[in-house]
């Protein structure tokens, strides 16, 4: 390695603790119904899911990435989401995961996690889903409010969210995340507690509380609802943040919330700039190879039919330079909470970590990174806006 620039003497980037971690995201693109707020790669059910061609799509994906950066790398999780990958059947997550373990090695202790909505489940599909091999469910909720469910344009009412969660219990789930979200169309400060105490009393293991927001090309952004205002959205994420703290789950995330021990192991190690692949209809993978210094990002085509027809061939690909990576690492570490400790840096981007003394020093001066050389992460300040923090890096 060079002395001066921390890299291997050829110029390529250099890995000293070796290649990341290596994660699996599996995307099944079908919903009962597109939510008006939902930006997601995701697609109206119009006849019977083509689960056995959707499948061999998933493998002949998968089999076209496994080059020599895949084959020696155990997959640590695997996360299956959508849409709504509870519309498959059992039968179908079981030949899912059974295919992936044939073609690729799981960490013994590998999280496999599916996602849920309630209204497209029941216990049967639960105790299912476990005998394959899923170990923990993130189920959709987004509200427990009859009348905000019917705003978001949701197909299931608040008995089916607990009825679902109470479902997946009975299979033997014992790894439950629940989606809620706040600033709700017309929601106030007290309604949106209340939601929360509702979501509280079914007590899952980890909980993902975030802002509605109106994305672009949305039904919502073309049809804005009366959302509440900045200051209200505020309170609500200041009140979410105290409430869920008082009820022992930690914030480790800008939207997540867990028990000790319940992290989601998939997720952490997205934030942490670690591999996954990505198989799927429009699903995104990154991809580190060691041998020649280069991080390569790669995602399948968008429309399910175009990807059914020709699932080996990518929708994009393209390497990442130095900028990008500097982004991209600030983009995903910054938003937990603790941050994480600036040798990660080098042992995921392969670059010196005097790349970042200019964009630390001068975002420090501005109070929106914390002053600690051992550690890259935000103050209470950065975290409230994160958006600019994560730009001060671009262009590094």
């Amino acid at each position: 390695m060079s002395a001066v620039d921390g890299r291997a003497p050829s110029g390529r980037r250099w890995f000293p603790a070796g290649a990341p971690p290596l994660a699996l995201y599996v995307h099944l693109p079908w919903c009962v119904r597109k939510c008006p707020y939902c930006d997601f790669n995701s697609h109206r059910v119009t006849g019977p899911l083509p689960e056995d061609a959707y499948l061999d799509a998933l493998f002949a994906d998968l089999d076209g990435q496994r080059g020599a950066a895949v084959t020696e790398r155990a997959i640590s999780s695997i996360f299956i989401g959508g849409g709504t990958p509870s519309l498959f059947s059992g039968a179908a997550i079981a030949r899912l995961l059974d295919g992936i373990r044939a073609r690729c090695t799981l960490s013994a202790a590998a999280e496999i996690t599916l996602e849920a909505n309630p209204g497209a489940v029941d216990v049967g599909h639960f105790r299912a889903y476990r005998e394959a091999g899923v170990n923990r469910l993130s189920i959709g909720v987004q509200s427990l409010s009859a009348v905000h469910l019917q705003a978001l344009g949701r197909i299931h009412d608040p008995q089916q969210a607990r009825a679902a969660v109470a479902a997946a219990r009975l299979a033997g789930f014992e790894n439950i995340n629940l989606d809620m979200m706040f600033g709700l169309p017309l929601q106030t400060l007290t309604e949106a507690r209340a939601d929360l105490d509702a979501l509280l009393a079914l007590a899952p293991e980890h909980i993902s509380y975030y802002q509605l927001t109106l994305e672009p090309n949305t039904a919502f952004a073309h049809a804005p609802p009366p959302v509440p205002d900045h200051d209200s959205l505020d309170a609500m994420a200041e009140q979410g943040a105290e409430h869920l703290a008082a009820a022992g789950y930690g914030r480790y995330e800008v939207s997540a919330y867990a028990r000790d021990g319940r992290r989601c192991r998939h997720n952490l190690n997205y934030w942490r700039f670690g591999d996954y692949l990505g198989i799927g209809a429009g699903a995104h993978g990154k991809l580190t190879d060691v041998t020649t210094g280069t991080v390569e990002r790669r995602s399948g085509k968008r429309s399910p039919t175009a990807y059914l027809a020709r699932p080996q061939q990518a929708g994009g690909r393209r390497h990442l330079d130095d900028a990008d990576l500097v982004l991209e690492f600030a983009l995903n570490a910054l938003r937990l909470v603790d941050g994480v400790e600036t040798a990660l840096f080098t042992a995921r981007t392969g670059l010196p970590p005097e790349r970042l003394a200019a964009a630390r020093a001068r975002l420090t001066r501005a109070g929106l990174l914390a002053p600690a050389p051992e550690r890259l992460a935000a103050t209470a300040l950065g975290q409230r806006f994160l958006n600019d923090l994560v730009a001060g890096f671009a262009g590094d």
